[in-house]
């Protein structure tokens, strides 16, 4: 009787930290995506005006550099507007159906991301390489396409430093971050050859730069897309450390061990636990949850759920991990 009375009191606890954490989380969410749904639109709306110029100007100068890179810009305003939609889904309420609402759509939001990359990549080098194949059908307007892509440098420039400041955290953003830093880079690339091409008609470089575009964003992408896919399985974050998470735990005041540890990704930006935890007295389960769970949240994990269990007792999921 005494051990039923001191579950529930356990699980009242447990329900109201949740609660309690739950009701942290959302105001923090409310203000990262307060400042940086503006962030967003107004990147969208810059680099909409830039795509269009661009592919323009590379229509009429015949340029691959600069339609390639319209493409890709192109598809980073898709990439912008889908990070923005999975920030207001990390917003989302719990229903009984979906009891973390739709927080986890960011992660598979942020692997489409990556998806679209390689994709862009792909496109890329097969028209760069038919180029080469063809030099006489590359012909370049050098002045028109070093203007653009120094409007480019700008552009890409300013939404980079936008997003720079919102990346720390969440995986959308900075990957939305290195595409734009990617851009940026690319557009120097693009100026150069075309200085280069205008003093020696060398068109060739065209295309080659083609290929180096590629070659960057490739290399940018490859983090997002290998973190996507983990956290897409529920692997653990790789801003969490499972080990000091153990020892974290260890560490508290009448905890004697851990086991049947998990750590997984709701979000792009939050991260749930569960455990089950040997103390001396299931009475001392009130006092020691709660210092349990501080202590995770100093480490990004504010969604936690412990089971007390006693020394010796054999634990009901033993055989379930």
């Amino acid at each position: 009787m005494e051990n039923s009375h001191t579950s529930e009191a356990h699980a009242h606890d447990h329900e109201h930290g949740h609660n309690h954490h739950h009701h942290h989380h959302h105001h923090h969410n409310v203000g990262n995506i307060t400042s940086l749904g503006s962030v967003f639109i107004l990147s969208i709306v810059l680099n909409l005006l830039f795509v269009a110029i661009e592919a323009v100007v590379g229509v009429w100068s015949g340029s691959l550099g600069l339609l390639s890179d319209a493409g890709h810009n192109l598809s980073d305003v898709f990439s912008l507007v889908l990070a923005l939609i999975a920030f207001k889904l990390s917003m989302s309420h719990a229903t009984k159906r979906f009891t973390y609402g739709y927080r986890k759509s960011s992660v598979l939001i942020s692997l489409l991301n990556a998806i679209i990359l390689l994709v862009a990549v792909g496109v890329i080098i097969v028209e760069s390489i038919h180029k080469l194949s063809d030099p006489s059908s590359i012909e370049v307007n050098a002045a028109a396409v070093s203007w653009t892509a120094a409007a480019g440098i700008l552009v890409n420039g300013l939404t980079a430093f936008l997003l720079s400041r919102q990346s720390g955290h969440d995986v959308n953003t900075r990957g939305a971050f290195l595409h734009m830093l990617a851009d940026t880079l690319v557009s120097v690339g693009v100026v150069v050859s075309g200085i280069v091409i205008s003093f020696t008609g060398w068109t060739w470089l065209d295309p080659v730069v083609g290929i180096a575009i590629a070659v960057i964003i490739l290399f940018s992408t490859w983090q997002l897309l290998s973190e996507s896919l983990r956290l897409s399985i529920d692997a653990v974050p790789e801003s969490v450390d499972p080990d000091e998470i153990s020892r974290e735990i260890l560490e508290t005041e009448g905890v004697s061990e851990v086991h049947h540890l998990h750590i997984w990704p709701i979000s792009t930006t939050q991260v749930a636990l569960t455990a089950h935890i040997v103390i001396a007295r299931i009475e001392d389960a009130p006092t020691i949850i709660p210092s349990v769970k501080a202590r995770l949240k100093e480490h990004g994990i504010a969604h936690s759920t412990l089971e007390p269990e006693l020394p010796g007792s054999t634990c009901p999921d033993h055989d379930c991990c």
